[in-house]
């Protein structure tokens, strides 16, 4: 039996033995504290086709696109600043990323709802701060981890610094950039549910908030199933195919 094939049967196996032990378990106890699958899944059926609730969804993957651009600008702007002026590295590598880094996502939630209330950017803000240590320090692991004769190489066939930028560096930082959005996607998942919950004014998490009100445990375990399809589906269609582009390009085994 091929490996591929194999792989499929346990992972077939693993989901049927999950919703089975689901479904029995949720047989033995009330409704609103574990409702089974089928009730789930009518509710996913139905926030799909209500407007509404699919606008919400929306929100969400609007906050989390946004929030990993943004932090993906800032860390790469913070990441290269001691290639330009050497003397703000220790500043970047022993200041501002430690602190950036131990700092509580729910305290920059906090925060932003103190400053700009309860709204669409409060948690972009949040996520965004909560992604950029991520970016500042995968990427400045690239750069110290370059070929440093490759860029000697370079740096002796033209002395332009953007040309070399763009032609080696640019190369040799694309595995680093994309393991930055690939980890940055699944935290983002993470974060933003509870910065909705506190701080936003429409979201998943947000929903998740009204639901847990109302008691209406169905729609947040079908929020909770929506969010993990998002994330397979990604790893699945989209960065399990780049992966295997970057293995290639870059000789990995």
């Amino acid at each position: 039996m091929a490996l591929k094939t194999k792989k499929i049967i346990i992972s077939l196996a693993f989901w049927v033995s999950f919703v089975g032990i689901w479904h029995v378990y949720s047989l033995q106890v009330p409704a609103f504290q574990l409702p089974g699958p089928g009730p789930v899944a009518t509710t996913m059926m139905e926030i799909l086709t209500d407007a509404n609730t699919s606008r919400q969804i929306l929100l969400s993957l609007i906050h989390i696109s946004s929030a990993m651009v943004i932090a993906f600008v800032m860390g790469i702007c913070i990441a290269i600043l001691p290639n330009l002026n050497p003397i703000s590295a220790h500043f970047v590598d022993q200041r501002l990323t430690p602190f950036l880094n131990s700092f509580s996502g729910v305290g920059w939630l906090f925060i932003a709802i103190l400053w700009f209330g309860i709204n669409s950017f409060t948690v972009i803000f949040a996520v965004t701060m909560v992604l950029v240590p991520f970016t500042i320090i995968n990427l400045r692991t690239g750069l110290l981890e370059m070929d440093t004769e490759l860029l000697e190489l370079g740096t002796s066939l033209t002395r332009k610094k953007l040309k070399n930028f763009r032609k080696l560096v640019m190369p040799m930082l694309y595995p680093y950039a994309f393991a930055t959005l690939r980890i940055s996607f699944g935290v983002s998942w993470k974060v933003v549910l509870t910065a909705e919950l506190f701080g936003g004014s429409g979201g998943m998490g947000y929903m998740i908030n009204k639901a847990r009100q109302e008691f209406e445990t169905e729609i947040i375990f079908a929020l909770i199933a929506y969010m993990i399809v998002f994330v397979i589906a990604s790893e699945l269609l989209v960065f399990n195919r780049v992966q295997k582009s970057l293995d290639k390009r870059y000789h990995v085994k």
